[in-house]
């Protein structure tokens, strides 16, 4: 379930105004609350590597990397890839299934349009053959994916397919696996959308919820604190308040250590 934007606006508001600290503008907090959400999505990453080199716990919910990956997974997608016969290489997915509802996956672009998603990072790539099962394809650098035809014994075979990701392109070895032979799909990683609490003017020239075009944190409810921690460590920088960045540091710095000892 995700984070109410509306309270997480409401809980900064309350802590700041609390002591006269300041205020920030619902516009400012859109913009906070978009870079908090990316900076606690991206770090998923970097916990999920972390905690693969570490033993776990044998009990499910104390397993890290599967609560991490339980966080990572919202974001997960997959579509089928097309072959381009001129560049001889496969494009990735213009369109892929989620679990938003969103049509289309958006590469290169500046703003988003309804029913799209912004790629974030690719994740396995498999190929189906029109009979038989499907295999995953091993990804490999440059040097290595034109070096591996010179060998009989590692050269790569519709059993033991390979690739080389460069600019959203796949090229895919043997060269025999094209349009008609089957399918190619790959799985990813998009971006979590923009949070955004959206507001008409009262009479008193107040501003209040409009919840039907706000959106909400994409982040599981388990990040509240620390959204509303980050969300205030930014909003001190914004109120030029050091006693906010101070304790709302010292209290993030404090999760963190939790979570990793």
């Amino acid at each position: 379930m995700a984070i109410n934007v509306d309270t997480v606006y409401k809980t900064v508001l309350l802590i700041l105004n609390k002591e006269q600290r300041g205020y920030i503008t619902p516009d400012e907090f859109n913009k906070t609350a978009t870079q908090v959400q990316l900076d606690i999505f991206e770090q998923y990453f970097d916990d999920l590597n972390q905690q693969l080199r570490v033993p776990q716990a044998d009990f499910d919910y104390a397993d890290r990397q599967m609560n991490i990956d339980e966080k990572i997974s919202y974001f997960k997608a997959i579509g089928n890839c097309t072959y381009d016969s001129s560049g001889g290489h496969w494009s990735l997915p213009s369109s892929a299934v989620g679990s938003q509802n969103f049509d289309t996956i958006i590469y290169n672009a500046s703003t988003l349009s309804s029913g799209q998603a912004y790629f974030y990072k690719l994740g396995a790539i498999t190929y189906t053959p029109l009979t038989g099962y499907p295999v995953e394809l091993q990804r490999l650098q440059r040097n290595d994916f034109y070096n591996i035809d010179q060998s009989p014994l590692t050269r790569p075979t519709k059993e033991f397919p390979c690739y080389l990701y460069e600019g959203n392109k796949l090229y895919v070895k043997p060269v025999s696996i094209q349009t008609g032979t089957g399918t190619i799909e790959a799985s990813m990683i998009r971006k979590p959308f923009d949070v955004f609490w959206a507001y008409s003017l009262g009479s008193q020239g107040q501003y209040i919820q409009d919840a039907s075009n706000s959106f909400d944190f994409e982040l599981e409810q388990s990040e509240q604190v620390n959204v509303i921690l980050r969300i205030l460590q930014y909003s001190g920088i914004v109120i030029r308040d050091p006693q906010i960045i101070q304790a709302a540091s010292a209290e993030i710095q404090q999760n963190e250590i939790n979570k990793k000892s």
